[in-house]
This record gives C-alpha cells, structure tokens and sequence, in this order.
C-alpha cells in the first residue's frame, strides 16, 4: 500500500521531469490510499491551475482508489507527528494517514526527508 503525497501527484499530473520517476512508484488504484486531504489540496490546485473540469476528473480519479477520511485516530497521530517531526498540519495528517495504514509515503517534498515509510523522490 502506499500513499501519494500531494506533490508527487501533481508532478505526475503536469507530466514534469519528475514524472517518468515517478511513473515506475504509482501504485495500482487498488493499492493507493488517498487521504481526503490530498484530495482537498488537488482540488483547490487543480480548479486554480487547469480548471474545474480538469480537476472533477482527476479527484473521480482519486475515488477510484482506496479514500482514506480524517478520523480521531489519525487526526491524534498527526498531532504526534506535527509535535515530534515539525511538520505542518496538512503534511502530518498526510503522514500519519499513511502510517495508520502501514503504507508507504511517496512524496517529492523535502521536509518529509528521512522520516521512517517515506519514498521522497527529489525535485531538481
């Protein structure tokens, strides 16, 4: 299992120079957890970026995968995180979705660099 990260998505999605990287690390949709939060952060970017049309599609995409909503138990993990790692509220809810699940995090944003389950594929 893993989760994709809000970063590596939209890399993904934009087919950056990232993306032939991070083609080969997408997980299969049954495979993929998508935290509500990501979902969030693509809608707001997408709607801003390539339009709301753009966007509807790419989150019926997300649906399509196993949607991970914000509960206690990751919301107080997330806590945890924030406290411990410094993270901002968003990347900690993000995190410890994936840690709830046993997953893998990939991701292309830094700050998550060395932290335990996490797959950081470096911008350059």
């Amino acid at each position: 299992m893993r989760v994709v990260d809000t970063s590596a998505w939209i890399e993904w999605l934009v087919a950056s120079p990232l993306s032939a990287k991070l083609k080969s690390r997408m997980p299969a949709r049954e495979q993929c957890l998508v935290p509500t939060l990501v979902q969030l952060e693509l809608a707001k970017w997408m709607c801003r970026e390539m339009g709301e049309d753009r966007s509807d599609q790419v989150i019926a995409f997300t649906q399509k995968c196993i949607v991970v909503p914000l509960d206690t138990s990751i919301a107080l993990r997330a806590a945890d995180l924030h406290r411990v790692y410094k993270l901002a509220t968003a990347d900690a809810v993000i995190y410890a979705s994936a840690l709830e699940h046993s997953a893998e995090l990939l991701t292309c944003d830094a700050h998550f660099e060395g932290l335990p389950g996490v797959e950081l594929v470096r911008k350059t």
